[in-house]
């Protein structure tokens, strides 16, 4: 589980081994140094995908949704942070030959998205664009009551 603004979360999904993972990233890319090269897309997918092919994933069946990108900053226009992020992993999964089955993304909504990995279902609530100091706490508090349900691998539900 995650909550995002102009950051983007891409949840990949094997639907036939059923593996799945997240990840979570603040900018298209960047020089990281290994603890904070996470935080850029171009490593961020990478890992992502590799971590999912160690665990028995096949790159032929992963499927994609994406999170994300809002411009949730009024005011921030000049940088286009979420648009920049958007652009990047959408460009980046086609590259990739991922497909996308669903996306929520831009806007200028913060979300919190949840993704069960097992099952590849995800959801996401859009948030009304409020204090972000209120909206971690949400997350952490969220984060102790997930109950997973049995089936959903298609699907993106909106809550």
């Amino acid at each position: 589980m995650t909550t995002l603004g102009s950051c983007i979360a891409a949840c990949l999904w094997d639907r036939n081994a059923h593996i799945g993972g997240m990840n979570h990233f603040m900018l298209p890319d960047g020089a990281g140094n290994g603890l904070d090269s996470g935080r850029y897309g171009s490593y961020a997918m990478e890992l992502l995908i590799n971590e999912l092919l160690k665990r028995g994933a096949t790159r032929a069946t992963l499927e994609a949704k994406v999170f994300g990108g809002g411009q949730v900053i009024s005011g921030m226009s000049t940088m286009n942070v979420g648009e920049r992020n958007t652009s990047f992993v959408l460009d980046y999964l086609k590259t990739e030959r991922i497909p996308v089955v669903s996306k929520d993304v831009m806007d200028v909504y913060p979300r919190k998205v949840c993704f069960l990995p097992h099952c590849g279902k995800a959801m996401v609530k859009r948030l009304s664009p409020t204090n972000p100091e209120a909206l971690a706490a949400q997350d952490r508090a969220a984060a102790q009551k997930v109950v997973p349900p049995a089936s959903g691998a298609g699907s993106v539900d909106l809550f």
